[in-house]
C-alpha cells in the first residue's frame, strides 16, 4: 500500500539545522530539570521500599489520606492519584518495608476504613522491594541500556559497512572494560555514560557513520522519552524500562529502513550529490514510515486510553517514543549521515592540497 507516492521530493534535509536546535533544546531542558529535581522520580522497583495502591468508594485527597495513616509513621509517604478521578484510585509510596512493619498493607487498610468508614479503602495491590533488590535492579537498567546500544553498533556497522570485525572487537574491548572498571568499585552511571562516550568516539575515529548515526538518534530517542517522565514527575519503573528497550527497537527499525533504501541509492546514483540521495532515500520510504508510525500509534492509543492503569505509563512511554522514534529517523539519524560526509570530504581536501 502505497499512501504517499515514492516520487515525492518533500527538503527534509533542508530543516535538518532547525531539527537539530529543536532536539538540543528538548534534551537540554530535560537534563536541566532532571539536576533541579535531583534525577529521576524513581519507583519501589528501583529505589526500594513498599507500593500500595488503593481504591476508596469516594472521592478524597492526599492529605486526607496522609492524615489517615500519620499513627504509623507515613504521613510523609508520596502520594499520588492513578487512573480516572472518578476511579477514586491512589497509590501510596513509602521507605518503610513490610521486614520494618508485619503485615503494611493491612495495617494500612485497617487505618484507612477506621477514618473513611468500614469498606470505604480497598487494598488493590501492594508491593516490596528491598533497598539492595532496587539498587541490583537499577545497575542492571543501566547496564541493559548500554549493552542494547552496544550490539546495535555492531549490527548497523555489518549490515551497511561490511564490517563486523572492526564493530566486534570494539564492543568486546567496550564489555570488558565495563567489567573491569565496575570490578574496581566505579560508580556505574559514571561508567555507562563514559561508556557510551567512549562508542560514539569509536564509531568517528574508525568510521562508522551509519553505527554513529543510529546510536545517536537512539540516545536522542531514549533521552527525550525520559525527559518527558522527568518533567511530568512520573515514576521510571521497570515497565519503563521495557518501554525504552521497545522504543530502542523500533527507532532503529525504522531507520534501517531508511538506510537501506540510501545504500541502494549509492549504488544506483553515484553522480548524484550526496545530500539530494539522501533526502530522495527519505521521501522514498516516507509512506512505509507514516503506515508503521500511524498504525502503531493508533494500537498504542488505544491501550493508554483503555488499558486501564498498570499499562497507563508503559503507553504514555511508548508513545512518546514512537513520535520521537519516527521524528529521528528522518530528521536525526539521516541527516547525520550528511554531516560526516562532510566532515570527510572537508578533511580530504586538505590532504589533497598538500599532496
Amino acid at each position: 500500500m502505497e499512501l504517499i507516492r515514492s516520487d515525492i521530493n518533500i527538503n527534509f534535509v533542508g530543516m535538518r539545522f532547525k531539527a537539530f536546535v529543536l532536539s538540543i533544546v528538548l534534551i537540554a531542558g530535560s537534563l536541566a530539570v532532571m539536576v533541579v529535581r535531583g534525577g529521576l522520580n524513581l519507583g519501589v522497583d528501583f529505589a526500594g521500599g513498599t507500593l500500595i495502591q488503593i481504591k476508596f468508594e469516594k472521592a478524597t485527597t492526599p492529605d486526607e489520606i496522609r492524615g489517615a495513616l500519620k499513627d504509623l509513621g507515613m504521613d510523609q509517604s508520596a502520594i499520588q492519584q492513578v487512573g480516572a478521578a472518578a476511579d477514586h484510585e491512589f497509590m501510596i509510596r513509602t521507605d518503610i518495608s513490610t521486614e520494618e512493619m508485619a503485615n503494611l498493607s493491612g495495617r494500612v487498610g485497617e487505618a484507612l476504613n477506621k477514618a473513611f468508614g468500614v469498606g470505604q479503602a480497598t487494598v488493590r495491590r501492594a508491593e516490596m522491594v528491598g533497598p539492595k533488590v532496587g539498587q541490583d535492579l537499577r545497575q542492571k537498567a543501566l547496564f541493559a541500556i548500554f549493552y542494547a546500544m552496544l550490539f546495535i553498533a555492531i549490527y548497523i556497522s555489518g549490515r551497511f559497512e561490511m564490517k563486523w570485525g572492526t564493530a566486534a572487537i570494539m564492543v568486546v574491548v567496550m564489555i570488558v572494560g565495563a567489567y573491569l572498571l565496575e570490578a574496581v568499585g566505579m560508580n556505574v552511571l559514571v561508567l555507562i555514560v563514559g561508556g557510551i562516550l567512549v562508542t560514539l568516539g569509536l564509531c568517528w575515529v574508525l568510521k562508522l557513520p551509519y553505527a554513529l548515526a543510529a546510536v545517536l538518534a537512539l540516545i536522542h530517542d531514549v533521552l527525550i522519552t525520559v525527559g518527558v517522565f522527568v518533567v511530568l514527575d512520573k515514576e521510571f519503573t521497570l515497565e519503563i524500562l521495557a518501554a525504552l528497550l521497545t522504543i530502542a527497537g523500533y527507532s532503529l527499525n525504522d531507520t534501517i529502513v531508511v538506510f537501506d533504501r540510501i545504500r541502494e541509492n549509492l549504488r544506483k546514483e553515484r553522480k548524484q550529490p550526496f545530500i539530494d540521495m539522501i533526502n530522495g532515500s527519505i521521501n522514498q520510504t516516507l509512506s512505509r514510515t507514516i503506515l508503521t508510525g500511524g498504525t502503531t500509534l493508533f494500537a498504542l492509543l488505544f491501550l493508554f486510553f483503555f488499558g486501564g492503569t498498570v499499562i497507563h505509563d508503559f503507553a504514555f512511554a511508548m508513545l512518546i517514543g514512537i513520535v520521537t522514534g519516527t521524528y529521528s529517523s528522518v530528521f536525526i539519524a539521516s541527516p547525520l549521515l550528511i554531516l560526516y560526509q562532510d566532515w570527510a570530504t572537508a578533511k580530504r581536501r586538505p590532504a589533497r592540497k598538500a599532496a
